[in-house]
């Protein structure tokens, strides 16, 4: 017994050593994972190019600004007369963005399969049937009347022959509309009584109007696209930019983005002032005319989702009535910037 106890108090002896000399290890400190950042992007300048007239008006107050970064201007402004002047320089890249017409946007996308996004509608519809008389206060009007227009193959045509069409007129048979060569002959033909009713754009319209004694807007073609509630809406023009520049300086964009509303919201509430800008740019002649057309050219700033839908459903008249308006096919989805 006495063993068994020396046997037990030696065992306990070692059991107590053991314990006071050994150190509870510590779980090893996790390394923290560094974060990804993206690197800050070097301001640039971006390279925008607009055609006088409506889809340019509602930059000028950015181009008026001429905002800096620490490298230089922000942006470099072009005015260009036709879109012919803009488009090959977008797909070589000479350009960044441009403000061009709706359908256009789509053709380049599908000619450069893809390479050019639209980031925001400008310019919502700025045809209007005019009359010099009191006939006609709705669509249902034109029927048996004779209007004179201009544009047949593009966008005047389509919209207006959808437009009598959903309200009922067959545009082949209930109605005459007489094609002219471009918007002056239609002018004229209202001055010179040959005709009282014709279907003109923005600033066409004032310009008339100044021409013209009693000279009336009697339907706004865009209200009536509204008035249809289908979710699209009637567009004139876009800003687009080349995928692979939004791809490369995503802040850029953004920055034009919000820079680009800014300059939209100004220019609808400060008509007087933007007039005379518009004037100054040479993208209305003179201030007085751009003072009265501009509430009437329905210039905006729509991005994103709200842009898609009517963009979409737009192009998608316009690839009903003639396919090749919209370059042979709809644009994917990738076609939208932010949607």
């Amino acid at each position: 017994m006495k063993r068994t106890m020396a046997l037990g108090l030696s065992l306990l002896l070692a059991l107590s050593l053991t314990a006071c000399g050994q150190k509870t290890e510590e779980p090893a400190p996790q390394e923290e994972t560094p974060v990804q950042e993206t690197p800050a992007e070097d301001p640039i300048t971006t390279r925008i190019a607009a055609l006088k007239g409506p889809t340019a008006m509602g930059m000028v107050k950015l181009m008026s600004d001429d905002p800096q970064s620490a490298n230089g201007p922000m942006y470099d402004f072009t005015l260009a007369g036709a879109a012919d002047e803009v488009t090959p320089a977008l797909i070589k890249g000479d350009l960044d963005m441009a403000c061009v017409p709706a359908n256009l946007a789509s053709v380049l996308y599908n000619k450069t399969e893809g390479q050019i996004v639209t980031l925001a509608v400008n310019t919502l519809g700025v045809l209007y049937v005019v009359e010099n008389g009191n006939a006609v206060t709705s669509m249902a009007d034109l029927a048996g009347k004779t209007i004179v227009a201009a544009g047949k193959g593009s966008t005047p045509e389509y919209a207006l022959r959808y437009l009598l069409s959903e309200n009922g007129i067959d545009p082949d048979t209930d109605v005459v509309i007489d094609w002219k060569s471009e918007h002056a002959e239609c002018v004229a033909a209202l001055a010179s009584g040959a005709a009282t009713i014709a279907l003109l754009p923005q600033p066409f319209v004032t310009v008339a109007q100044t021409k013209i004694d009693g000279l009336r807007m009697a339907l706004d073609l865009t209200a009536e696209w509204d008035a249809l509630d289908n979710g699209s809406g009637m567009i004139t023009g876009v800003v687009v930019a080349r995928t692979a520049f939004t791809e490369e300086h995503p802040t850029a964009v953004e920055a034009f983005l919000a820079d680009y509303a800014e300059s939209v919201a100004w220019v609808n509430e400060n008509t007087a002032d933007a007039a005379a800008l518009i004037s100054q740019y040479g993208i209305i002649e003179t201030a007085p005319v751009a003072e009265k057309a501009l509430p009437h050219c329905n210039i905006v700033c729509i991005t994103g989702s709200e842009m898609q839908a009517k963009l979409s459903g737009y192009l998608q008249v316009l690839f009903d009535a003639e396919p090749s308006s919209v370059g042979g096919a709809l644009p994917g989805d990738d076609f939208y910037y932010g949607a």
